[in-house]
């Protein structure tokens, strides 16, 4: 048994402890305890250890794999958080930080095995914290992928109080022979644009300014203009890949060359990290309709095509190259997996990697 010493005072000085600094232990706890509850609900039976553990146990089923690959990212959520909190809504950040992962590894032939994720705050609110957790659990159970732990950080005086900052890590697995590594791209290839939601996790920063800055509209205005209101639009989750393409690269009769997750640096900058040297691509604005969102960015913003089609994803979050045979099963495969509509937009070309809109 550990007994307090003596408290030492010097004059009227007040004793201090953890909490009165701002860290509440016990608040940490019962984050942890619903945390547990959440996660447990993702794990498989490769999951051979729980929620509260030093490290994560993960023992991998690896029949039928014959040369195991392990594919391993890092993301995070961004300054779409900056919306979480203005619309105090904070069950869809978690979405998209697995989804955004998932998506990340998917693009080599990789399936999730397990997530972990690190969440950062200022003063810790067990509530907030489940709404989050509860968010990645969703979409890891989604994605078959087992939530195996993570790290819950309180530190006040470095985030303000109601805020907090995300970042997720997930190991996937492919066998060797099924990686798509994108090596098979040629000239006179195909590119087929998969939708996005929204903007995902990208542009949050440029959007916010045109929105909240220059046009002084709030997460509740419902201009004309977008399909709903400000804060809805905005945190509309990012799409997981996983189950449109996945059942075509366990199919395997259908050849997927290369696969682009569209983020950070939009079509422009995503599409060409998957060509091999000396090929370049022309992309066709007009093949798709970008939802109301983007469109009301352009326009609001006075963006150029250049900016817009390098800040956002422009309503295409994932971008398919394959042979031109091979281009009209695969949407077919596309549509009928995951209920979306899958286009034509772009083919590939000599050059130098650049991306040629028309």
């Amino acid at each position: 048994m550990v007994s307090d010493p003596p408290p030492e005072t010097s004059g009227d000085r007040v004793p201090v402890d953890y909490k009165s600094a701002g860290v509440d232990i016990d608040a940490g706890h019962e984050a942890v305890r619903r945390i547990r509850m959440l996660a447990r609900r993702t794990f498989s039976p490769s999951v051979i250890s729980d929620i509260g553990s030093f490290g994560g146990l993960f023992r991998p089923d690896l029949a039928g794999v014959e040369d195991p690959v392990l594919v391993a990212s890092a993301d995070g959520v961004g300054t779409k958080l900056k919306v979480a909190f203005l619309a105090n809504r904070h069950d869809t950040v978690g979405i998209d930080l697995v989804n955004h992962c998932v998506n990340d590894i998917i693009v080599q032939g990789a399936r999730p095995l397990f997530f972990m994720d690190y969440l950062a705050t200022g003063r810790l609110s067990p509530g907030v914290t489940e709404a989050v957790v509860g968010g990645m659990a969703s979409a890891c159970s989604d994605n078959k992928c087992a939530l195996l732990g993570g790290e819950t950080a309180e530190m006040p005086g470095f985030y303000a109080d109601g805020e907090y900052d995300l970042a997720g890590f997930i190991v996937g697995l492919v066998d060797r022979a099924r990686l798509v590594d994108g090596q098979r791209i040629q000239a006179g290839d195909v590119l087929i644009g998969l939708p996005s939601t929204g903007l995902h996790t990208n542009g949050y920063s440029l959007a916010r300014h045109i929105l909240f800055d220059v046009l002084k509209l709030t997460v509740e205005s419902t201009p004309a203009e977008l399909d709903g209101a400000v804060g809805d639009v905005l945190l509309r989750p990012h799409r997981s890949y996983l189950p449109v393409v996945g059942p075509v690269l366990d199919d395997g009769q259908i050849k997927i060359k290369g696969l682009a997750h569209v983020t950070g640096g939009g079509l422009t900058d995503n599409v060409p990290r998957v060509f091999p040297e000396g090929v370049a691509a022309e992309i066709d604005c007009r093949s798709w309709t970008p939802a109301p969102i983007f469109r009301f960015l352009q326009e609001q913003g006075h963006l150029s095509v250049a900016e817009a089609y390098r800040t956002f994803n422009m309503g295409i979050g994932m971008v398919v190259v394959s042979a031109p045979e091979d281009a009209t099963a695969l949407i077919s495969a596309f549509e009928k997996a995951g209920e979306l509509e899958a286009v034509i937009i772009g083919q590939t070309t000599h050059g130098d990697g650049t991306i040629t809109y028309i």
